[in-house]
């Protein structure tokens, strides 16, 4: 680990040198994020999740960098081209683009026309040139003529002189930096549609002639019109405008108006036409396409954070439903842990079934369903049907003479349950059940449980994101991961229950340790303890420390076992106690107990104030969930497609997804709307994620319905 790091990420994101060293070590011992900001704040100076996560990021990068800087120096050593001057330059070099500037002269090439000029021996009229403008032209490159070597006309000669200086003009690490500054400051998109296929990409129509300065584009028009050109319906050039770039490189080359001068300004301008602009082009590609990915990508983190932190139901009985229309309904009873308890299926939306007769039969048979398993909610899938079966649900509760309680029932937002249900784990736990099943359960946990459920899907696949499919795939499974694991650890993970996916990301553990916690669990019973945790094959000292305190465990002997309380501090709370003559567990309720701690009494060198209050806040509420309670969103009635739509209507909605361009909602028509950005408020909003998340209940009024196009615009401004 190079100290040197340490000060470059310390300016970079403006945070102490002696937070980033403690972070860094931290990391390079195995410490995880989580870990990192919830018990070791001490050390890193109450540094959050996003310090820390920057913090690894950069020195990743800087590694990465590291290992380039390596592996050119030993290129160059190879060949015997290394000298103090060229090593001074390539340690300094401060990114990846100066450090390949520097290396370019040295290189190995493909046969170029400039190594080919060299060949026929024209290095030193390139030289001349280049070096001496008063010479004469005409005289000088008489003097390279040699048929033997191919140089059989002035003009050959000249031609492979001005080769070879395009090819200088192009290594020279100052023109480069030049173009460069140029290229990312004044450059443009310039698009049009491929002659011929405006009709196929009629949803490109946007970018069919479209010109935007580069820097001022957003990440979505970017990956918009880089897919249009993917897929063959748009032609799109990256450039500025060359004049005043060509300008300011034959300054840097060309002196005097002599025709020596004017075979160097020949030479730069092709360098550049030739050379310089398609590197630039192809460089420029990569970085605003790096740019568009991270701001999409964040898009898409921060819309995850919001869906799997969105209030839960709880363990509660649940009736889920996964609706169709002539395959009929499949219904599942899950008990207050999510358990399988029965499976049927009805026909609501047709006159005969395999177990009911019509809507009559079907109502009859989930009342008996609710009252035989005393559920508590229902939780109805929001794909193809799911409005008509919400519809017949609320008719048949409405129409019970005498129910024993007040049953909720939840549209259930059901992407991602389809490939869930055909996974590998729903195959292993649902062995003897089709996929329609296996999907109805995923439903009904989904209510109980967002984050529970969720976790057993692929995050690209649940559908909150922007051109998620078009962005480094790397770098999106990198940041998706990040998040689930820093959701989970947030809420905490009850050991007796979870399955193998959600204690995969608990930290420290991983698929391997979290399937042995299973097989413990099966083969010896509930964990009593945390300390029992130790037991588990492969759960070293290490991997405990990481994972203890994000591990619940409901009603242990120990209360705080069941809090985020980690075991490294129960000696400190052990001594509060103690010294009030009480026990721990007098202490998670009793306020007036709590009260009469004197905080500073317990501060060592490894205990400081910032975990001494986090275990007070946690004895206040021990293994208390973040997370609010879910409430039901109750569509428009009567508005079940989006031919029913009409401008003007206002409906009641709840937000699926929010992008850079807006927020889209479901209002219940099967058909997610969109609110633009200028639509979102009465005030210039630029962020859409300072208005809306994920999950929110919101009030819309319909702008237009495009049936054809598929595309529903909605409004949240007053006026409207």
């Amino acid at each position: 680990m190079q100290t040197s790091h340490f000060d470059a990420i310390s300016r970079e994101l403006g945070l102490p040198v002696s937070q980033v060293e403690a972070t860094a070590r931290l990391l390079s011992d195995g410490a995880t994020v989580p870990f990192i900001a919830r018990y070791r704040k001490e050390a890193t100076g109450l540094l959050d999740e996003v310090a820390i996560a920057a913090i690894r990021d950069r020195l990743e990068q800087l590694v990465a960098l590291d290992k380039r800087r390596v592996s050119i120096v030993g290129s160059l050593q190879e060949r015997d081209l290394l000298c103090d001057e060229l090593s001074a330059r390539l340690n300094a070099a401060k990114s990846l683009s100066e450090l390949e500037d520097i290396y370019l002269p040295y290189r190995p090439k493909r046969r170029t026309r400039a190594s080919i000029a060299r060949e026929k021996g024209l290095e030193p009229l390139a030289q001349k040139l280049l070096k001496d403008n008063t010479c004469d032209l005409l005289a000088e490159a008489a003097s390279f003529l040699d048929s033997e070597k191919g140089v059989h006309s002035v003009e050959e000669a000249l031609c492979g002189a001005r080769d070879i200086i395009a090819e200088w003009v192009n290594e020279d690490q100052k023109a480069r930096c030049l173009v460069r500054r140029f290229w990312l400051e004044r450059s443009f998109f310039d698009c049009i549609a491929q002659k011929g296929k405006e009709a196929d990409g009629a949803k490109y129509k946007d970018y069919f002639d479209w010109r935007e300065p580069v820097n001022k584009t957003p990440s979505h028009r970017i990956l918009a019109m880089l897919r249009g050109e993917k897929e063959g319906f748009l032609n799109l050039e990256i450039a500025p405008e060359p004049q005043e770039i060509v300008k300011e490189l034959e300054s840097m080359f060309v002196t005097g108006k002599s025709p020596a001068a004017e075979q160097v300004r020949l030479a730069v301008q092709d360098s550049y036409k030739r050379l310089l602009a398609p590197s630039m082009e192809t460089e420029l590609r990569q970085l605003v396409k790096r740019r568009a990915d991270a701001e999409a990508i964040a898009v898409f983190a921060a819309n995850l954070r919001q869906l799997l932190l969105a209030p839960l139901f709880g363990h509660k009985r649940v009736l889920a439903v996964d609706p169709g229309f002539r395959t009929g309904c499949k219904i599942v009873c899950l008990d207050e842990t999510g358990k399988l308890l029965h499976t049927d299926v009805i026909y609501p939306h047709t006159e005969s079934g395999a177990n009911a007769s019509g809507a009559a039969g079907a109502a009859a048979r989930v009342l008996k369903l609710c009252q035989q398993y005393k559920i508590d909610a229902i939780a109805i899938g929001n794909g193809t049907a799911g409005r008509e079966t919400e519809a017949f649900i609320g008719k048949a509760l409405s129409a019970s003479s005498c129910p024993d309680k007040k049953i909720q029932v939840f549209m259930v937002n059901e992407s991602g349950a389809s490939i869930y249900s055909a996974s590998a784990a729903a195959r292993e736990e649902f062995p003897d059940q089709d996929i329609t099943v296996r999907g109805a359960v995923s439903i009904g946990r989904r209510l109980m449980d967002p984050l529970a459920e969720l976790v057993k899907i692929d995050p690209k696949s649940i559908g909150v994101g922007q051109y998620q499919h078009d962005v480094d795939q790397g770098d999106l499974k990198k940041s998706l991961d990040d998040v689930v694991v820093s959701c989970v650890n947030t809420v905490g993970v009850e050991v007796n229950s979870a399955s193998c996916q959600l204690l995969s990301y608990v930290s420290g553990l991983g698929p391997q340790l979290a399937a042995n916690i299973l097989k413990w669990r099966s083969e010896n019973g509930s964990f009593q303890s945390r300390e029992q945790l130790r037991k588990v094959p492969r759960m070293g000292p290490k991997a405990f420390e990481q994972a203890a305190g994000f591990l619940r465990i409901a009603g242990a002997s120990n209360p705080l076992d069941a809090s985020a309380v980690h075991p490294e501090s129960y000696s400190v709370v052990d001594s509060m106690a103690r010294d009030l003559g009480c026990s721990v567990a007098d202490l998670t309720v009793s306020e007036s107990l709590r009260k009469r701690i004197e905080v500073r009494r317990y501060v060592t060198d490894k205990v400081g104030l910032p975990t001494l209050n986090d275990i007070l806040s946690e004895l206040s509420r021990p293994g208390r969930d973040p997370r609010e309670i879910m409430e039901s969103v109750q569509f428009a009635a009567g508005v079940n497609t989006p031919a029913d739509l009409k401008p003007g209507m206002k409906l009641p909605g709840i937000v699926t997804n929010v992008t850079a361009f807006g927020a889209f909602v479901d209002i219940g028509v099967h058909q997610d709307g969109l609110v633009h950005v200028s639509q979102l408020s009465d005030n210039f909003v630029k962020d859409p994620s300072q208005v809306v998340k994920v999950q929110q209940k919101v009030n819309v009024t319909v702008v237009s319905v495009d049936l054809e196009r598929k595309r529903i615009a909605l409004s949240m401004r007053s006026g409207k």
